[in-house]
């Protein structure tokens, strides 16, 4: 990296803002002062002399702490219940739900986006038309857009809680009472 010249450092010094080395204090401005330790407090004794003489009692080791048996491991192979479950009729049924909601409405509304983009750029007299005051094809057909992707986020769960939620449910409480 070259070096750069400047008006302000020396002759032959190099000056970079993430380089530039600490400001010193200015003699113009006082010390912060320092932060006041307040003094060490007097020790304070145990117990009397003469109680200091009696012998302790001994200590008792503390017994250890029961250990719980060991369980085997349960013979239940998880991979086997988890291949179970993708194979059953509920799990299918399941599946089928959700493609035959997600696929065609996300045809649909990639074709609404497309078909926008193509009018962009096919009919751009068609989409300056006005429609009311400074609003045209294009502003409100951009603003559909954000309406149809609030409508479709709202009938995916509406029919996510209606139609699979309870089932997906039921079929995860059956593979959480297999693995046990």
């Amino acid at each position: 990296m070259p070096q750069q010249q400047t008006s302000s450092p020396g002759q032959g010094q190099r000056f970079d803002w993430w380089a530039a080395p600490a400001a010193a204090p200015q003699p113009d401005r006082p010390a912060p002062p320092a932060p006041a330790v307040p003094p060490p407090a007097p020790p304070v004794p145990s117990a009397p002399p003469a109680a200091r003489t009696e012998a302790a009692p001994p200590a008792r080791p503390l017994a250890p702490a029961p250990v719980p048996p060991v369980e085997a491991p349960s013979a239940v192979d998880s991979s086997e219940v988890y291949r179970a479950v993708q194979g059953s009729d509920a799990f299918q049924e399941i599946k089928r739900s959700y493609r035959a909601f997600v696929l065609p409405v996300s045809g649909a509304f990639l074709g609404w986006y497309l078909l926008y983009v193509a009018a962009q750029a096919g009919a751009p007299g068609l989409m300056r038309s006005q429609v009311a005051g400074p609003v045209n094809v294009a502003w409100l057909l951009g603003l559909l857009q954000f309406a149809s992707t609030f409508l479709l986020t709202w009938l995916y769960a509406r029919n996510a809680r209606t139609k699979r939620d309870r089932a997906a449910l039921g079929l995860r409480w059956d593979t959480q009472d297999q693995l046990r």
